[in-house]
């Protein structure tokens, strides 16, 4: 079944019901599910899943890749990683989230609502929201990893917030190295800059990414952007 509009906007909706009708976000957001035709909110997020992009995209995702997902707030980009880590388990890998930007409730409400259940997963998804969050702490937690990892970061900025930290460059490059070296697949999220909704563009592209300070986004070899329910999804050249 279609969504009459993509699955953040329903999201928003939900949140202007309840908002304006005093009711519990669950209760608005089984009131937008049922209004799309479906029993609830679950029914609506597992039916989406089955739809989403992220099948599509994980399939062409291979060992030692860096991808970037790209989006402006609102859009998509958080919900289209952990769908990916979802599915890390398909390829035989074990999803990591590491999280600079939710905390362990909100990321495990966000798999709830995509209609994943761990019980029915053999690999435990490992999601990690430490404030110690760098490349150093990924790689650390990664190397103990039993089996290949699929690791999503949320989110490339933040990795930039500590002056201890290395330099944001100098962290994607040892990241690039590991998921070589080790085969991971590591996926970043990352900041859109806000002049891009000023722009005539339908998409952001790589030019869009917000850079406080320099990165060689060329050291991220697949790239996908989101933006009003679109995806687009490319290998660098």
């Amino acid at each position: 079944m279609r969504l009459s509009s993509p699955i953040y906007t329903l999201k928003r909706q939900a949140k202007l019901l309840a908002r304006d009708n005093d009711i519990r976000l669950h209760a608005a957001l089984n009131k937008i599910a049922t209004k799309e035709g479906f029993r609830d909110w679950s029914h609506l997020a597992s039916s989406y899943s089955k739809t989403t992009p992220a099948k599509e995209i994980m399939s062409q995702l291979n060992p030692g890749d860096m991808t970037l997902i790209g989006a402006r707030p609102g859009h998509g980009k958080t919900l289209l990683g952990l769908e990916l880590t979802a599915l890390a388990e398909r390829n035989n890998r074990t999803g990591y989230v590491f999280s600079l930007d939710y905390n362990e409730t909100d990321v495990w409400d966000r798999f709830e609502k995509l209609g994943f259940d761990p019980k029915e997963h053999d690999r435990s998804i490992v999601v990690d929201t430490s404030d110690d969050i760098c490349a150093a702490h990924i790689i650390e937690r990664l190397s103990n990893a039993p089996d290949h990892a699929l690791a999503v970061i949320d989110y490339l900025q933040l990795l930039d917030q500590k002056r201890s930290n290395p330099p944001l460059e100098e962290q994607v490059q040892v990241l690039k190295e590991f998921a070589i070296k080790r085969g991971a697949i590591v996926v970043m999220i990352s900041q859109i800059d806000r002049a891009f909704e000023l722009s005539s563009t339908d998409m952001p592209s790589i030019e869009d990414i917000r850079l406080p300070n320099p990165v060689d986004l060329s050291l991220f070899n697949k790239r996908c952007f989101l933006h009003d329910g679109e995806v687009q999804f490319a290998t660098a050249a």
